[in-house]
């Protein structure tokens, strides 16, 4: 295996690439508030609203993730023609993200999530949203923003949350034409497509969605580990791909490319909020795949920044030079 880019040197190298997600966006609404007592209606508590927040999700904080480490995003997607619709547009244009990989249907409603919090804390989360899969003429759609926006990336995120943008027929197509150019594919996998993504360069599963992928029961690494290797390997015989990264929450993370197997533990840290943890691994690793990092070091960087974004509330992106000093300390 290649020795890792220097690390200044690997940071600097993120600010030319340019990173092209693919997948589910969606708003992540906030409403911030206090809670002293109880309904007179339901059991439930009363929130006093303070202030709202909005906030981009899915697809579009990998995104913010990308543009946070210096690398230019590409993103492509469907959204609603509707108000979330116009939400969301507008956040993009306020982070200054492109939108014209976003196609807009009359069909379907822009994916929105509204989380209600007192005193740091989430009581409910409300969803708006389908989970059908694009229709022919949302699809077609889509593949033709893809392949105007592919010449100009360096490595292509699969970000699928589910949500019926990335059917298994759009998975093949944009894979096939990610090869053919020679681009890197690295993906976020959820349950329903699990098995579409056969010869992607990385495959990242947490464990939950290896289990359920591959309709396996299997203990975690440090009480199975022969179970979870045989997990990984039955993946690396259905999909063929370079590099699998599995995410083990409180164990840290697993990488093997080729027959080099690696754990790495978790970094002891506060948790508040393990929301968009996953945006931030899948977003360094991309990045570093597109510079042909090794996996061991892929994962021990993607590991560590996805520790530091737990540290805070809500869906935000990394902070690089604060990923560039924890790392330069730690790795």
């Amino acid at each position: 295996m290649p020795a890792p880019t220097p690390l200044a040197t690997l940071f600097q190298q993120f600010d030319k690439l340019h990173v092209l997600i693919v997948g589910d966006v969606m708003v992540d609404a906030y409403v911030w508030g206090r809670a002293s007592r109880l309904s007179p209606e339901a059991p439930v508590p009363v929130v006093n609203v303070e202030r709202n927040e909005q906030r981009l999700g899915g697809a579009a904080n990998v995104a913010l993730n990308v543009q946070a480490l210096g690398a230019t995003p590409l993103l492509c997607s469907v959204v609603g023609d509707d108000q979330g619709g116009d939400q969301l547009l507008g956040l993009l244009h306020t982070h200054h993200l492109p939108a014209d990989g976003i196609v807009r249907s009359a069909h379907r409603p822009t994916t929105f999530k509204q989380r209600i919090l007192a005193h740091g804390q989430q009581l409910v989360r409300i969803d708006s949203e389908v989970e059908t899969n694009l229709n022919t003429e949302e699809a077609t759609q889509l593949l033709s923003a893809f392949d105007d926006l592919l010449p100009r990336a360096d490595v292509v995120i699969f970000e699928d949350y589910d949500k019926g943008v990335l059917s298994e027929a759009v998975i093949n197509q944009c894979i096939a034409r990610a090869r053919e150019r020679g681009v890197p594919t690295v993906v976020d996998p959820k349950k329903k497509n699990f098995l579409a993504y056969q010869h992607c360069t990385l495959f990242k599963p947490n464990l939950k969605e290896l289990r359920e992928g591959l309709k396996l029961e299997f203990g975690t690494p440090d009480a199975d580990r022969s179970g979870f290797e045989a997990a990984v390997a039955r993946l690396r015989e259905v999909l063929s791909p370079e590099i699998v990264l599995v995410t083990l929450s409180e164990y840290g993370v697993f990488a093997q490319q080729r027959n080099e197997k690696t754990y790495i533990p978790a970094h002891l840290r506060t948790i508040s909020d393990v929301s968009g943890a996953g945006d931030t691994v899948i977003s360094i690793a991309a990045c570093c795949v597109a510079l042909g990092q090794p996996a061991a070091f892929t994962a021990a960087l993607a590991n560590l920044g996805g520790g530091l974004v737990c540290e805070q509330v809500g869906v935000v992106p990394i902070e690089k030079q604060r990923l560039l000093q924890e790392a330069t300390n730690l790795l």
